[in-house]
């Protein structure tokens, strides 16, 4: 059974950092397609980064508005998934969901997430 448990969310100002990080059990992180995503009061859940399996050297990708702040990495050995996120703005502010997709996939944008944590939240202040 799959399982994902995120940590390292909390309150910040505007310009600060996070690192959220999430532990998987019951999957190889290091063989999936494993992604961020983000959900604020009201709005509906944004994807905000994937990144690929192993063998296709962890390929990352991101959504426009946190591009270049933000980065997704992975611990394949610990089987933990992170999100480094630097230059926080309000728009940020955020439920922060670590989410597994399909193994032996290189290309992980556009593919379907079929589990999620229970997530994490991220407040920021300007």
């Amino acid at each position: 059974q799959v399982h994902l448990v995120e940590s390292g969310g909390g309150s910040v100002q505007a310009g600060g950092s996070l690192r959220l990080s999430c532990e998987v059990s019951g999957y190889a992180a290091s063989s999936a397609c494993m992604g961020w995503f983000r959900q604020a009061p009201g709005k509906e859940r944004e994807k905000v980064a994937t990144i690929s399996r192993e063998v296709n050297n962890n390929k990352q990708m991101y959504a426009y508005s946190v591009s270049g702040r933000f980065t997704i990495s992975k611990d394949n050995a610990k089987n933990i998934l992170y999100l480094q996120m630097n230059t926080l703005e309000p728009e940020d502010a955020a439920m922060y969901y670590c989410a597994a997709g399909p193994l032996g996939i290189d290309y992980c944008w556009f593919v379907d997430y079929d589990h999620y944590g229970q997530g994490t939240r991220v407040t920021v202040s300007s």
